[in-house]
């Protein structure tokens, strides 16, 4: 490796890593579900537009409430009748989304708990997410994508900050859709794939 390419692995290998510490900052960040609400979910929600059960209307919000969290979670996350998936909001983690429902129950009526940062304990690995689902494209370099471990491919697109690479995943990039195509991947699942991909398990034996 040259002397140009190892710097530039050495500040991609920095970037990462000061990523990955930052992260437990930014979880403790995370909108409430009134912050969500009124940042993304008042503008169909408040309403009642499109037939989106209104804030504050206790008969819809019963029938919903009725199937539970993670049921009305998922139905957010892949979408459902005119509501894209994760409200065209891919920077929303499952937890501020469980938060929102959260919320909108409770302001209809219900009384849940707004829910803790407690899911991130079962969070996937890198390894694991991508080789159940990166692989497909990122070990052949399907579409263009670049392959596990190709770190001269991954260089250039790391060259504008892990973050910003972060970002284009889970927005959607070319030819791969939002976060991959695992709508139900958080943000730090999302930097784990990415990070692991840059760098995989050496080979056994090394």
């Amino acid at each position: 490796m040259t002397y140009g390419r190892w710097t530039a692995a050495a500040a991609v290998g920095l970037a990462i890593a000061a990523s990955a510490a930052a992260d437990a900052a930014e979880k403790r960040l995370e909108r409430s579900g009134k912050q969500t609400v009124e940042e993304v979910c008042i503008r169909c929600h408040g309403t009642g537009e499109s037939g989106a059960p209104k804030i504050g209307d206790s008969k819809a919000w019963k029938q919903r409430s009725s199937r539970g969290l993670t049921t009305l979670t998922q139905s957010a996350i892949k979408g459902v009748r005119s509501m894209p998936p994760h409200a065209a909001r891919f920077d929303l983690s499952d937890l501020e989304l469980e938060r929102a429902i959260t919320y909108m129950v409770n302001q209809s009526g219900g009384k849940w708990t707004e829910p803790a940062d407690t899911a991130r304990v079962a969070e996937r690995s890198g390894r694991d997410i991508v080789q159940a689902q990166c692989r497909q494209c990122h070990e052949t370099g399907k579409g263009g994508a670049p392959k596990i471990g190709d770190r001269a491919a991954w260089i250039p697109r790391l060259s504008h900050g892990f973050e910003a690479t972060v970002s284009s995943a889970i927005h959607g990039q070319g030819g791969m859709p939002p976060r991959g195509g695992l709508p139900d991947l958080t943000d730090h699942e999302m930097r784990s794939a990415i990070a692991y991909m840059f760098n995989p398990d050496p080979p056994a034996g090394r």
